[in-house]
Parts: structure tokens; C-alpha cells; sequence
């Protein structure tokens, strides 16, 4: 049986064990999209998890949709995130940067350009974004063009270059969470009766061809993608034939032999049980909610290779140590999820802090 603390090897890594930080939106970027003072200190701070996945970060000025999240498309974005490679690295730590282009799940007060949010058609989420005015309908998205839609893969190459100038040990493509890539595997969001419309070959034409485009800039052992199947976050509903949506995705995806697969998972048991069979190189999973008795039993199971922590890694930046002590873990303070200053972000104690103060 595969334990939790054996050794992986994942594109380029050697890792020490089969824990993973997954990306985790903290909104504390400078208005610019460079990362903000503190990211340095607190990617480092969990170094530890040996492969962290960066929060989303946007490839564009079009892929913003939130407020203060980080981008990886200039040259001042490449010189904040070398500083939060370079304490990683130090720390022993590997790091890749999660491109997410939000799509329609966007407000143009958020943006750079104040500009109309693009999407595969012109469908609204129905959803509330929040603003500096507070929270506010999302407006209707201006379908994108298939010049666009070409023009749009290019940025998430070009992004995905600028990450590895700036240090990462790879990027995960965001193909998840109801965002722009998952907008084009749902019907009731891409109406388009072109080529990226209609069918499940077609509606998955994108997402492989930003896969492929990402791979051939940065190479496919530096590329990682994560999935959520069946998720309705954003809106989103991919219909009956989701799950044959991803039976022909994922082995799409394999043949570009990426590093990693990511499954953020919603409960459909059968359904991962087949894309860890389609899945030839590592998989990691991500669960929301499980109890932390249950933390490893994906690997240990073979469900996965790796289990993807999101909560306990923000409030634990020595959720290892934690955890194979067997000690109690801090608990997460919602208020400061989002925004903010070092409160919440990286002033969580750690244990020897814990003792020194007791």
C-alpha cells in the first residue's frame, strides 16, 4: 500500500511525500497585479508541502475577474513572483503558478481595462461579484471570436513563459471552478454553434488547445491542469453527458503527457475511479470537507498520488509537522481570507511559536 509519507516524482520534482498546497485566492496583490509584500513570506512559510500551488493568477488583462488578484503577464509581475520563487526555493520548496482567466465571472470594475467580460457565448452567470462598490450583478459577457479565442490561448502560453522567467517549477492551467475553461465545457454557458460549440469533442476543443499551446512553450513536465467534474460553481451545469465530457477529455489530456492532473472532486466515486484509470502520469485530488482522519486515504487507497490540502495549508503553514505528529491543528479565521494585511495571511503560529508562548 502507498503511504501518505512515500516518495513521488512529478514532471521535474522529486518530492518527499504525497502532500500538496492546493491554490487558494488570498486578493492581496497590488493594484498593478504584482504580488503584494507579503506573498514572499507566506508561500515560504509552507515550503514544507514541497509542491505549492500558487493562488490564481490571471494570464491577462481580460482573465480578471477579482479584485487585487495577482497577474503573470508583465514584466513587473515576473519580477514579484521571482522574489516568491526565490523564498520558496530557499526553503527547499517547489512552486507553480495556477492561470486562471475568469471568463464571464468578472466585473469591469475589477479590471485593468474597465472592459465588457468575455466568455465563450454571451450568457450571464446570474452571479454577484464583489467590487470596491461592494457586491454587484456580473453583467452579460461579450462572446469571445474564434480570432479571440486563438488570441486567448496565446496569452495563457505567454503567461505560462513569464512564470518560468520568473522562477516556478511549472503552472497549473485553472480548467475548473466554473471559470473560462469549464464556461466552454457547459451548454447552458457555451451556446456557440461553431467548432468549440455543440458536441463534447468540441466543447473540450479548447481547454486541450490551451493545454497543448502551454506544454509546447514551457514543456509538458512543467504543465499541470486542474479539473472539477460535476461542479456548478459560477452557474455552471455541464448537463447529462458531463461525465462523457471528461471520459474523452482526460485521455486527450494524457496523450500531451502533462505533468499532473488535479482533480478538484465533488463526489462522483465512479467517475474519479475512471479518470484515475485514464490517467497515466500523477494525480492529485482535492476534497472539500473530508475530516483530517481521512486526510491520506485517497493515496493510500490509489484513488490518488497526491492529496491537495486547501484550509489546513492557509492556517498551518506547518501542517506537515502537524500532521505526522498528530497534534491539533490551528483553526482558520474566514474574516481574512480575502484582502487584507499580514492578519490571517502570515501570522498563523507555528508549533515551536506555539510552545514558546506557552
Amino acid at each position: 500500500m502507498t503511504s501518505i509519507w512515500d516518495p513521488i516524482r512529478i514532471g521535474n520534482m522529486t518530492l518527499k511525500h504525497r502532500f500538496a498546497m492546493a491554490p487558494m485566492t488570498r486578493s492581496r496583490a497590488r493594484p498593478d497585479g504584482t504580488p503584494g509584500d507579503l506573498a514572499a513570506e507566506y508561500y515560504a512559510q509552507r515550503a514544507a508541502f514541497g509542491l505549492l500551488i500558487a493562488e490564481a493568477t490571471q494570464p491577462s488583462d481580460d482573465g480578471q475577474g477579482y479584485l487585487t488578484t495577482p497577474g503573470i503577464y508583465t514584466d513587473a509581475h515576473v519580477a514579484g513572483w521571482r522574489r516568491v520563487t526565490e523564498a520558496v526555493h530557499a526553503k527547499g520548496g517547489h512552486l507553480f503558478i495556477q492561470l486562471m482567466h475568469t471568463g464571464r465571472m468578472s466585473h469591469p470594475d475589477n479590471t485593468p481595462h474597465h472592459r465588457q467580460p468575455v466568455a465563450p457565448s454571451a450568457v450571464a452567470s446570474g452571479q454577484k461579484m464583489f467590487t470596491a462598490a461592494g457586491m454587484l450583478d456580473m453583467p452579460e459577457p461579450r462572446a469571445l471570436s474564434t480570432e479571440e479565442i486563438a488570441a486567448t490561448v496565446r496569452d495563457f502560453a505567454h503567461a505560462a513563459r513569464q512564470a518560468i522567467a520568473a522562477g516556478a517549477d511549472g503552472v497549473e492551467i485553472h480548467g475548473a471552478n466554473g471559470y473560462l475553461v469549464q464556461q466552454f465545457f457547459a451548454p447552458n454557458a457555451n451556446v456557440r454553434t461553431d467548432h468549440y460549440g455543440g458536441g463534447i469533442e468540441n466543447r473540450a476543443r479548447f481547454a486541450i488547445e490551451v493545454a497543448r499551446a502551454v506544454a509546447e512553450a514551457i514543456g509538458p513536465e512543467r504543465t499541470g491542469i486542474r479539473l472539477s467534474p460535476g461542479s456548478m460553481f459560477g452557474g455552471i451545469d455541464e448537463g447529462p453527458d458531463s461525465a462523457a465530457l471528461y471520459r474523452y477529455l482526460v485521455p486527450a489530456l494524457a496523450e500531451l503527457n502533462l505533468a499532473y492532473l488535479h482533480v478538484a472532486h465533488s463526489g462522483d466515486e465512479d467517475l474519479l475511479a475512471e479518470i484515475r484509470r485514464l490517467w497515466p502520469n500523477p494525480l492529485l485530488v482535492t476534497r472539500d470537507n473530508r475530516p483530517l482522519a481521512k486526510a491520506a486515504d485517497d493515496v493510500e487507497a490509489g484513488r490518488a498520488d497526491v492529496a491537495a490540502v486547501a484550509r489546513w495549508a492557509l492556517a498551518n503553514p506547518d501542517f506537515i509537522e502537524r500532521y505526522r505528529l498528530g497534534v491539533p491543528l490551528n483553526e482558520p479565521d474566514p474574516t481574512t481570507f480575502y484582502g487584507g494585511d499580514a492578519r490571517g495571511y502570515t501570522d498563523y503560529p507555528t508549533l515551536d511559536k506555539t510552545a514558546a508562548a506557552a
